[in-house]
């Protein structure tokens, strides 16, 4: 079985992140790691080979970014992936769900002339941008069924079964490979990478790609070919001070509670 997962590197949410003066998140100038939710994907990815025991599988990681995001798919290989893939092209900055979609089934394509691909497995959203529906935009591309919102994942055979978990039932839904994936963070908690892995993901291959390597035209992705914009941002204001209730000759509940009632919290 050959697994493609799809991992994103997003801005660290305790870092000071910024937009840029054209509305597009700053990627370069903060501090960056894998997206929390993709390691869930991660560790669906590497379940599936762990539960299809003495077939020939393959796990490989694909990311789309600039350079610094790299280091989501190593982060991917130090947990058990067996190789890697970064798409890295400065006219692919501020493309936007529609166009990233696009990369990434060129992306696949070309990965699956070579060594045909079984699964896609993605995350339920990326940390950053939130959007939820790249897994969607690509099975369309590509063609192929979609099972996404997993909470369980079972296969059998080239049948892929999974649980998706709603507001007031929980919904069984199958579909035949090859496919695409998406997985919540309700489906098994993600390993830590061990020493070992560690090292060993250095000697594992890792490839960059353009898109000329995968025949797109720059036209086609990029700020100026997003269907979405960022009008305006403005920056989260500093936290007040907090007010303190005194208690004073056992007056502190009642003050409390008048506190909370005139903030409409009781």
């Amino acid at each position: 079985m050959n697994i493609l997962v799809l991992v994103k590197h997003v801005p660290d949410a305790t870092a000071d992140r910024h937009f840029e003066s054209d509305g597009t998140v700053d990627r370069v100038g903060v501090d960056g790691l894998l997206s929390e939710l993709d390691e869930y994907a991660v560790e669906q990815a590497l379940q599936l080979t762990e539960k299809r025991e003495g077939e020939e599988h393959t796990v490989t990681a694909l990311t789309v970014g600039p350079e610094k995001a790299v280091d989501a798919v190593r982060k991917a290989l130090q947990m058990g992936v067996d190789q890697g893939v970064h798409v890295s092209d400065e006219a692919i900055a501020g493309s936007d769900a529609v166009a990233t979609s696009l990369v990434l089934a060129k992306a696949v394509e070309k990965l699956n002339a070579d060594r045909a691909v079984d699964i896609v497995v993605c995350g339920l959203a990326s940390t950053d941008g939130s959007m939820g529906v790249v897994p969607a935009m690509l099975a369309e591309r590509l063609g192929w069924p979609q099972v996404t919102l997993a909470s369980v994942v079972e296969t059998q055979g080239d049948q892929v079964r999974i649980k998706r978990d709603g507001d007031t039932a929980t919904e069984v839904i199958g579909a035949t490979l090859p496919l695409v994936l998406s997985v919540t963070d309700q489906s098994g908690e993600a390993r830590y990478p061990s020493f070992k892995g560690i090292m060993a993901a250095k000697k594992k291959p890792l490839e960059t790609l353009t898109l000329a390597d995968l025949g797109v035209e720059a036209g086609e992705v990029g700020l100026g070919a997003a269907w979405t914009e960022v009008v305006d941002t403005t920056a989260r204001p500093p936290r007040s001070a907090g007010e303190i209730v005194k208690d004073e000759n056992g007056s502190g509940a009642t003050a409390l509670a008048e506190f909370l009632a005139a903030k409409k919290f009781i």
